[in-house]
């Protein structure tokens, strides 16, 4: 199976378009069932982190003076990911700072890049949680422990872990439907597109068993 890296920014606001800017950026590679790889940089762009952020997340100015330039990480994080599919917990987010940063890098993302969302999916996997955050997650399953919240490495890793979790709940539970289809990144795409409620069938129209199925879109498109 292909390798996904599960990337998680930090940022000092909520999207590019407000101005907003990277802080900290992580990337975990998983394949085969287990994370083979990991990368992590603080990143600094000149951009001022609000004192709630700060509080938030203990990334302070005073740390980022010392970070390498924003542009270098960039860089480095599309080295490390290339040829990868990308998963993210609320997706949308990490890919907007994913192509705003990679823009003021000066360098195009790679055509393997696609965003699955693991918050889209658990909407669909897990209709009993309280609600569909990353720690409410992590709770749900007894993920392990990886550090503090919103710090960009701890969340990749519990968002990698999330990951695998539903690929083998998938695996169980729509055993028949699948047939031996391992549960790749174009299929965990296709599920987080499904009506609610009706996973199994659009497993069928997605693995081509629905004589009426569309052709699938793309998986950069991240819907709700």
């Amino acid at each position: 199976m292909p390798t996904i890296a599960v990337i998680d920014f930090e940022t000092t606001g909520i999207a590019p378009a407000q101005g907003a800017r990277a802080t900290e950026i992580a990337a975990v590679l998983v394949e085969d069932g287990q994370v083979v790889g990991r990368f992590q940089s603080l990143m600094n762009s000149g951009a001022w982190v609000p004192p709630f952020i700060e509080q938030l997340t203990g990334i302070s100015n005073a740390m980022l003076q010392g970070a390498p330039p924003a542009r270098a990480v960039m860089l480095e994080v599309m080295r490390f990911t290339r040829g990868c599919a990308l998963v993210a917990h609320n997706a949308a987010f990490d890919r907007g700072f994913w192509l705003a940063e990679a823009a003021l890098a000066g360098c195009e993302p790679d055509r393997a890049h696609a965003f699955a969302c693991t918050l889209l999916l658990s909407r669909r996997l897990y209709p009993q949680a309280d609600n569909h955050r990353l720690g409410t997650l992590a709770r749900l399953h007894r993920l392990p422990d990886n550090g503090r919240a919103h710090r960009a490495l701890a969340d990749a890793l519990t968002t990698a872990q999330l990951l695998l979790q539903m690929q083998r709940d998938v695996a169980e539970r729509h055993a028949a439907a699948l047939a031996g289809r391992t549960v790749d990144h174009a299929l965990l795409c296709a599920l987080q597109r499904a009506p609610r409620g009706q996973i199994e069938r659009h497993l069928e129209r997605h693995l081509g068993r629905d004589p009426g199925r569309q052709a699938a879109r793309p998986c950069a498109t991240i819907e709700t």
